[in-house]
């Protein structure tokens, strides 16, 4: 069997152990972990092994792989290292960070049991699958490869590092999910599927790094099969659940999770649905093939409108029958899940109609205004694309603070309406497939491929992900806004300032200057000094410490400044952890 390898695209020597070992991207990972370690209560102590565990072994791997240069199979996103202690420890510490608040809340009987240990359960399923991967991938690497000479240390040690990791690793899984429950065999059972997410998390990241090469390094491919195999996986037990509680007896049903609300529910179906659709898009064109062959429609298989015809007609029946009975299946809604969508927007009128007019007006302008820059002016496309995420501020700012559920939901319209452009715009489906193309075109950077272009999902994504993982109990009421103060006001600063009036530079081959990242710290702290006030005045009890808001803003800042990951992915993520604390 041939495994298939990951490369480096620009793989550097390291003239001693110190210089192997450190980094600015290390060093501030460090400090994320470190700071959410100091406020980890004494009932989350084995998770809290658990992520020292998987910090060094993330570590140890990406070491590996910047110190080796084995034959390539696979292509990574040029110009950037792995990245891979950064994207194995990302969504980990931010789910622990989140089961801290949630223990808060615990003592203070805001939330129950069931909660924190569904968040238990999520923790476990994203590290198991982030550390199943830096496991293949150090064993693959030793076995492909031979260690260049400078890494003796490594050749030497590394081993038996790894070893003991995954013993204590293994060890402290066991026994935190053998705490959940008396019974060996749901103790089993558990142990189980959180080691089945592991499995499901090698093979995806492989599949997303073969079908998609140069389009993200290993790090981002890690954080995004991270993220997949936990809202999948969630969404395949929340299915199980109600299908053991509606069609077995009492005595072998079980509760999953916790109780969900209609919006999260239609989110979820719609993302996965749309993300299966490619998959499932595969085997119908090829049905539709072998029916052409075998009949006399032979004029209509290469006819551009008849395949449209197939594409939206899938995806409508998809998108109407098919995940509309998933959501009422699990969720018994009243009336079908769209229609419903559409009484929750006429529910309050006079806002959310206003809302959506004022989102629509705001990005007519500002497309048509960029769209022309783009094509007739100079300007630098870096900081182009920064005038959007002014935008983001304009727009999210408002309906986070006055319509934050009707947010939520226009995050996942938003994000489905991108999924669908993207599909188009991949298989140059007629119309919209060249229309899409041409424009995507003028905003792209080199973060993206003719193959994948993604850097509106992480903006995207980056604004909504901290506004949706803060539904429920949230005592930090700047939590939500993470990715739209980091993003959206920190990154557009730092960017501005740096490129404009930037001398001293944070490393000699990289581009980000001192002066950009102060912008950007200074800019962040100020508008939350604006923003808490504002906060206050719509009825949020503020609990913000402002030591630990300072460490987050600076710690986020750093990232900025000494990642060469998608910043638009981790840093909303990492400032969110940290406003957990």
């Amino acid at each position: 069997m041939n495994i298939p390898w990951v490369s480096r695209s620009t793989p550097t020597m390291a003239s001693s152990t110190a210089s192997i070992l450190f980094n600015g991207e290390r060093a501030v990972v460090f400090l994320f972990v470190a700071r959410v370690l100091f406020s980890i209560p004494s009932s989350l102590f084995r998770e809290a092994v658990a992520l020292v565990v998987l910090a060094l072994a993330g570590l140890f791997v990406e070491i590996s792989v910047d110190t080796s240069m084995p034959f390539t199979q696979f292509k990574t996103r040029a110009g950037v290292s792995s990245g891979l202690l950064l994207g194995a420890v990302t969504l980990p510490t931010v789910v622990i960070s989140k089961l801290i608040q949630l223990w808060r809340a615990f003592l203070l009987n805001e939330v129950g049991l069931e909660e924190l240990d569904y968040l238990k359960v999520q923790y476990w399923v994203t590290s198991v699958g982030c550390f199943a991967v830096l496991v293949f991938l150090f064993f693959v690497i030793r076995w492909s490869s031979r260690p260049s000479s400078c890494s003796s240390f490594c050749s030497s040690w590394y081993p038996k590092i790894m070893l003991c990791c995954m013993l204590v690793y293994s060890t402290f899984c066991c026994m935190s999910l053998a705490t959940r429950t008396q019974d060996g065999m749901q103790t089993a059972l558990n142990l189980l599927w959180v080691l089945c997410h592991g499995f499901a998390a090698v093979k995806l990241i492989l599949h997303l790094l073969h079908k998609f090469p140069s389009c993200a390094s290993i790090g981002e491919a890690l954080l995004v099969t991270a993220g997949l195999i936990c809202y999948f996986g969630d969404m395949l037990a929340y299915t199980i659940s109600k299908v053991q509680r509606n069609f077995l007896t009492p005595a072998f049903a079980f509760d999953y999770g916790i109780k969900r609300s209609e919006i999260s529910v239609i989110i979820q179906g719609m993302l996965v649905g749309l993300l299966l659709f490619p998959v499932l898009a595969v085997p119908i064109t090829k049905l539709w093939g072998c029916f052409i062959r075998l009949t006399s429609f032979r004029a209509f298989s290469h006819n551009e409108i008849h395949r449209a015809l197939i594409f939206y007609t899938s995806l409508s029946f998809l998108l109407i029958l098919i995940i509309p009975s998933w959501m009422q299946f699990v969720h018994n809604f009243p009336v079908h899940p769209l229609l419903w969508v559409f009484m929750f927007v006429f529910s309050d009128p006079s806002k959310r109609l206003s809302l959506c007019f004022y989102w629509v007006a705001v990005i007519c302008v500002s497309v048509v205004r960029f769209y022309n820059i783009s094509k007739n002016s100079k300007i630098q496309r870096i900081l182009l694309r920064k005038y959007y995420h002014l935008m983001a501020v304009s727009m999210f700012v408002p309906a986070l603070i006055f319509q934050p559920k009707f947010l939520d939901l226009a995050f996942g319209v938003a994000l489905a309406v991108f999924l669908v452009l993207e599909i188009i715009r991949v298989w140059k489906i007629w119309p919209l497939g060249p229309l899409v193309h041409q424009f995507m075109n003028a905003f792209t950077d080199h973060r993206d491929s003719e193959l994948l272009i993604v850097s509106h999902f992480s903006l995207l994504l980056g604004c909504a992900l901290p506004i949706w993982m803060s539904s429920g109990f949230n005592d930090r009421p700047l939590a939500p806004f993470a990715g739209i103060l980091s993003l959206g006001i920190g990154d557009t600063m730092a960017s501005v300032v740096g490129y404009k009036y930037g001398v001293l530079r944070w490393s000699k081959t990289g581009k980000k200057t001192v002066e950009g990242t102060a912008a950007g710290i200074t800019s962040v702290l100020a508008a939350c000094f604006v923003l808490l006030p504002l906060l206050a005045s719509t009825g949020y009890i503020l609990t913000q410490h402002w030591v630990s808001l300072f460490v987050a803003v600076t710690a986020s800042g750093l990232l900025e400044a000494y990642t060469a990951q998608l910043d638009n992915a981790f840093i909303p993520l990492v400032f969110y952890g940290l406003l957990c604390l």
